[in-house]
């Protein structure tokens, strides 16, 4: 059983990961940083903040198809 908690967090990270696969990188930022108030030790949500931050700087190509390459071990 989810606490409510959970559930939160969750729904935040869904809502950033949607923006995410539409490059919305601000929309995503903000859903998992919702996300991380709640739960700050939330993985998938720390790793999907970083990737949003960094798409921001750095767009993917045009071709994208939401894969993403780890450029180190």
């Amino acid at each position: 059983m989810l606490t409510k908690e959970k559930e939160e967090v969750l729904k935040y990270y869904n809502l950033g990961l949607a923006a995410y696969k539409q490059r919305k990188w601000d929309d995503a930022m903000k859903y998992f940083e919702s996300a991380l108030k709640i739960d700050p030790k939330d993985g998938p949500s720390e790793v999907y903040l970083a990737r949003s931050k960094n798409f921001k700087l750095n767009p993917p190509s045009a071709d994208w198809d939401g894969v993403y390459t780890m450029t180190t071990k």
